[in-house]
């Protein structure tokens, strides 16, 4: 029964491939397949170049592993380094690594530089004619490796004179043993070196006259596997990963409880049309925006404080740098006891927390992002900025921007408020509350003072927001009257707005986008660098 039901897996997956396959012009068509016929050429070619000589005494130190030695065989008790442990203090060890061959030069037949790449660290191995040790078909066979095939190494650490420019790590390892655990294809969809390069380099070479490979977002994300081996892509999604932890930790250290709420809802979350819709055993449905509603439910059940990391949708078909159709959110809900600050002081603490984190435990991979993606480092103050709506509308004016008091910021507004509160503050990160009640979702609290106004805030970074939160309206009554004002069908949330009738404490919250924070963080200029394999109004592969 399992063996039809992963054959049927496997002939949906293969008409999705077909259908993706239909978009390509017939002119990408041919490309792709004169380049599939290159790589079997290539292929070809290579096994027919190397093969092991048997008369060779030192055979046995080189070669393809063979696929029953890949299969579980046995325990062997061997230990491997990381290619990110190789130091000095292990010079006249003897060790075993695994990794890619990032590049292969071979120096006349006796010797050859092999890079060997593993999590975006490299560390260069020489290959050395030696009596008794290691053979010329030896150096022969590493010659011939493909690039970003998998290699075993075995070999003693060296500490050479000069440092080491074309490797991470400042040894070498005089290689005595080097066997292929897996072959790449001789040719690439791209090369791993194109991808890594800065535009800075790029630039560079091209004002020298010598032309360099430039790698287009689209080829990237075509080839997400590959581009994702890059040493700032490697980087990247360990602060990535590092935020999603730091986040937890804090949240958890604040007595909050995580949760998990269904991503399939009955109606809209947020409000709008930008819902993914579908049916649910015969009943309308939709992907949620958010999980609103439901954290908001959590804390009618007496949880205090909850948080979630979990998938996001919009259906937005929003072609910009920062949107996505699914993104990784970051949820905060939590009781209030007298004002709607008190979640602004969590912000404050949580973030203020993790960027000092980060910029502590993270320097290698923030100096490997910088070294493809040159940014400075964000500036934040120990106490963040607050500022109300109207106070940063009037930092606008003063500025000779005019914008509607009681209206939304777009995207170059928000820029330009970020710009201007750089020059008079210090800051790169900094809260915006009290925004017209107009622009926020129905469930948002109005003020007591003005009710063109709410408890709301948003928080930006660099310029461009990251995070919105407010205190939230808990009377069902008035809540039903907010959801019909922005046309929302009441009955589509009932189990929502009843959750209330039994006594609902004050609450506020706010949700934040994973990846926004990273790419802004790092000053990246598009969120698909941060996401792991996009979705976004064009691609739903791979």
């Amino acid at each position: 029964m399992a063996d039809v039901s992963k054959e049927g897996g496997e002939g949906t997956m293969g008409e999705e491939e077909a259908a993706a396959g239909k978009k390509f012009s017939k002119k990408e068509a041919a490309k792709l397949e004169r380049q599939r016929k290159r790589q079997e050429h290539a292929a070809a070619a290579a096994l027919s170049a190397v093969s092991i000589d048997e008369t060779d005494p030192l055979a046995s130190n080189y070669g393809d592993v063979p696929l029953i030695e890949l299969q579980s065989k046995a325990v062997t008790g061997r230990k491997w380094t990381e290619v990110a442990d190789l130091t000095e203090e292990l010079k006249d060890q003897v060790v075993l690594i695994r990794g890619r061959a990032q590049t292969i030069r071979a120096v006349g037949k006796k010797m050859a530089f092999l890079v060997v790449r593993e999590k975006g660290f490299t560390v260069q191995c020489v290959l050395t004619v030696t009596p008794d040790v290691l053979s010329g078909q030896m150096v022969k066979y590493a010659a011939a490796l493909s690039k970003e095939s998998i290699i075993d190494v075995e070999g003693v650490v060296s500490v050479p004179k000069d440092p080491i420019k074309g490797a991470s790590q400042q040894v070498e390892v005089q290689v005595r043993k080097l066997y292929c655990v897996s072959k790449a294809i001789p040719i690439l969809p791209i090369n791993i070196e194109d991808a890594a390069r800065s535009d800075a380099e790029i630039e560079k070479a091209e004002q020298a006259g010598e032309k360099l490979v430039r790698v287009n977002q689209d080829t990237r994300l075509n080839n997400r596997f590959l581009d994702l081996r890059t040493p700032a892509n490697q980087a990247i999604f360990r602060v990535q990963c590092q935020v999603g932890t730091l986040f937890r930790q804090f949240l958890l250290s604040e007595g909050c409880i995580e949760i998990h709420t269904p991503k399939l809802i009955p109606g809209s979350s947020e409000g709008g049309s930008a819902v993914f819709k579908l049916e649910y055993k015969g009943q309308p449905a939709c992907l949620a925006q958010s999980p609103q509603l439901h954290k908001q439910m959590a804390i009618c059940a007496d949880f205090g404080r909850v948080f979630e990391i979990g998938p996001v949708f919009r259906a937005e078909d929003s072609f910009t740098h920062r949107h996505l159709c699914e993104f990784v959110g970051l949820d905060v809900e939590m009781e209030i006891k007298e004002h709607y600050s008190e979640v602004m002081d969590v912000v404050d603490r949580l973030f203020v927390s993790m960027f000092d984190s980060i910029n502590q435990n993270c320097k290698k991979e923030l100096d490997a992002i910088g070294r493809q993606y040159p940014f400075e480092p964000l500036k934040y103050l120990p106490k963040t900025l607050r500022l109300t709506f109207e106070e940063g509308i009037q930092i606008l004016k003063e500025a000779g921007v005019e914008v509607d008091p009681l209206g939304d910021l777009n995207t170059e507004t928000e820029r330009k408020l970020g710009q201007l509160v750089f020059e008079k503050y210090g800051t790169e990160f900094y809260i915006l509350h009290r925004y017209p009640l107009a622009v926020r979702p129905f469930y948002t609290m109005p003020c007591y003072d003005n009710p063109a106004y709410s408890n709301s805030f948003d928080v930006f970074i660099r310029g461009e927001e990251i995070i919105s939160g407010a205190q939230r309206v808990h009377v069902p009554e008035f809540l039903a009257q907010r959801a019909e004002s922005c046309g929302i069908d009441v009955r589509t949330i009932s189990t929502y707005i009843d959750s209330f009738r039994c006594g609902a404490p004050t609450h506020g919250g706010f949700g934040v986008g994973l990846e926004r924070v990273v790419m802004l963080y790092c000053a990246l200029n598009n969120v698909r660098k941060t996401s792991l394999f996009p979705r976004d109004p064009q691609r739903l592969a791979p």
